[in-house]
């Protein structure tokens, strides 16, 4: 785990924000900015996160809650918690090998860990590090060659889960990101980074891409060759070509309006995640946990309903599940995390979720997941 495991932390930090505080430090501006930020005025990255200050809780009082259970069952996978490490792009960029070290925390909090086909680290290359199997994101891409080539290798590291990421047609316009060109002059201000990521966490290439794309050294030219390569004549269609090559679960992430919930219900994929990408490429929608209780109410448990964007508490969590979510992914938090204190800091962030879930269902008298509904929210 390179300076991480040289140095470690005496004690875990106490909220999100310490460690996205401690990320700012430590990366380089262009790489903070690249999870930090939000398309254009970044105001659907914003909404997500403000709109769950508008759900109040409703406190109990006089409930046995001697015993409290947060372990679930999601997509046929038990896990510790209703929480799942969604797909980050390039984390392998934040600290050495990132992807392995959330992989590896994930496995240890007994949570999935979801691997993006934008990975610096590859689909076997996770797998030889952890024991359990883990998620896979998927995209449709131009060349369905490509696209059979990344399903197969998947299947071959056993991962029981396929997000399709389906709200991303072209790459959009992070601001943030674009107003600060890297620079390797610029990282060596970040010695720690430099020294971790760049000396010793190569090689910095897209793990999963076709050698063609190898010669890619930095994020900016990473996200180029994506949107030249992702699909733009996708439909539902494609999902019987999808079916046909996939195994296990389905599941589509980027699901916003009401209509395309009901379709996807009514097209055999196994659930669907109700996400505008954190924000970060179309600016303007609604905030994901705002369109949840119509969501939940369109699809009525025909099909596992999660959600995104803008999760960044245990608090949160137990928000969406009392409006309706089966689970949550988070991403820019355990991103935070992983670059704060690497595998150690995303290993404490999931710990601290997992104190705050118990506390907050501890007021609500609940004592388990299933006893969270609607009733404890308003």
């Amino acid at each position: 785990m390179g300076f991480f495991s040289r140095n470690p932390p005496r004690f875990p930090l106490r909220s999100l924000s310490a460690y996205r505080t401690l990320a700012r430090k430590r990366l380089p501006k262009q790489i903070f900015d690249y999870i930090d930020g939000g398309a254009t005025e970044e105001i659907t990255k914003n909404r997500n996160k403000s709109d769950y200050q508008k759900i109040h809780f409703r406190k109990r009082v006089m409930k046995d809650i001697s015993l409290i259970e947060t372990e679930t069952e999601i997509l046929g996978q038990k896990m510790a918690m209703p929480l799942i490490l969604g797909p980050v792009g390039f984390s392998g960029v934040f600290a050495k090998r990132g992807e392995i070290q959330a992989a590896k925390a994930a496995e240890a909090a007994h949570i999935p860990f979801t691997l993006s086909t934008m990975a610096i680290c590859s689909i076997e290359e996770v797998r030889e590090a952890v024991a359990k199997s883990f998620w896979y994101q998927f995209y449709f891409m131009k060349d369905k060659s490509y696209s059979l080539e990344l399903l197969k290798r998947a299947q071959m590291a056993r991962c029981p889960v396929l997000l399709v990421t389906v709200d991303l047609p072209i790459i959009g316009m992070n601001s943030r990101y674009h107003r600060n060109n890297m620079r390797i002059f610029h990282s060596l201000f970040h010695l720690n980074w430099f020294i971790d990521v760049r000396l010793r966490g190569g090689p910095l290439t897209l793990g999963n891409a076709p050698k063609a794309a190898k010669h890619l050294k930095d994020i900016s030219s990473m996200r180029e060759w994506v949107g030249r390569e992702i699909s733009l004549s996708t439909t539902w269609k494609d999902l019987d070509w999808l079916r046909e090559n996939w195994p296990g679960k389905i599941v589509l992430k980027g699901v916003l309006d009401l209509e395309d919930a009901r379709i996807a219900a009514s097209s055999g994929v196994d659930g669907i995640i109700i996400s505008n990408h954190g924000g970060r490429h179309f600016d303007g929608t609604s905030s994901t946990i705002s369109l949840l209780p119509k969501m939940a109410e369109t699809i009525r448990g025909k099909i596992t309903l999660l959600i995104d964007g803008g999760i960044s508490s245990g608090s949160d969590v137990v928000k969406a599940l009392a409006l309706g979510a089966n689970g949550c992914l988070i991403g820019r938090a355990w991103a935070f995390a992983l670059a704060a204190r690497g595998e150690t800091g995303v290993r404490e962030i999931l710990s601290l979720f997992h104190q705050e879930i118990k506390v907050i269902m501890a007021n609500l008298g609940c004592t388990s997941i299933k006893d969270v509904n609607y009733l404890n929210v308003f």
